[in-house]
């Protein structure tokens, strides 16, 4: 919903770019490639982006599992900290704003980690669990806010224990906050974070750095 991490001015969120945020080239080629584009706001920022490998190197996360891809930066970011044996599954429905991706994966020699699966993801996630239930190290929900709850469910079993969900928007702005606030993906987002708040299968955190991201560890 954000490229920026919300309560920061433009001169801080700059900030904290320039002393922390190291892309690589194709990283860096492929976010500026997609602020050329009308829904560029669907893309994570750099930070996030590079929160999410630190987060999956600490693991060895070596199996990903992505929800929501767009134009594939977060999928760049997950693929080179898999490093070569990796792999990450991507479900996606746009074939257009996957193939935006393609190229920079192509150039950051990470292209035969990426698995686009091109269907309704809860179509990919019922497939998965065939043959791959409990068997993802990490994954990284941002996709559409009404089918949240479903996805995570879906996630808890092809999650491994001791595995990670990541996932994006739940501070939406700060619409969650505000009772006011009733369209439908705001209530969605309103309900899968109470979800969570109680749901004692799980540990959680909700970290406050773009548009609300909540880390949950499967015991």
């Amino acid at each position: 919903m954000s490229t920026q991490t919300l309560g920061l001015d433009a001169a801080l969120q700059q900030y904290v770019r320039e002393v922390s945020v190291r892309e690589s080239p194709a990283l860096s080629a492929l976010r500026e490639r997609t602020a050329s584009l009308p829904e560029h706001y669907m893309q994570i920022s750099p930070e996030q982006g590079q929160f999410l490998q630190l987060l999956a190197r600490m693991m060895n996360a070596q199996r990903i599992l992505e929800i929501g891809t767009y134009t594939g930066y977060s999928a760049l970011c997950l693929a080179q900290a898999a490093g070569p044996r990796g792999r990450v599954v991507c479900c996606d429905i746009s074939e257009e704003w996957t193939a935006v991706g393609r190229p920079f994966w192509e150039q950051a020699g990470v292209a035969e980690r990426i698995d686009v699966r091109l269907a309704p993801a809860l179509e990919t996630l019922a497939q998965l669990r065939q043959s791959e239930d409990g068997r993802f190290d990490f994954a990284f929900l941002d996709a559409d806010k009404e089918n949240y709850q479903a996805y995570y469910e879906q996630l808890l079993e092809l999650v491994r224990p001791g595995g990670l969900i990541a996932v994006d928007n739940t501070l939406w702005s700060g619409r969650v906050a505000d009772p006011a606030e009733q369209d439908p993906e705001t209530v969605a987002i309103r309900e899968f974070n109470r979800k969570l708040a109680g749901d004692a299968r799980v540990q959680v955190s909700l970290v406050p750095i773009s548009d609300g991201l909540t880390l949950i560890r499967k015991p």
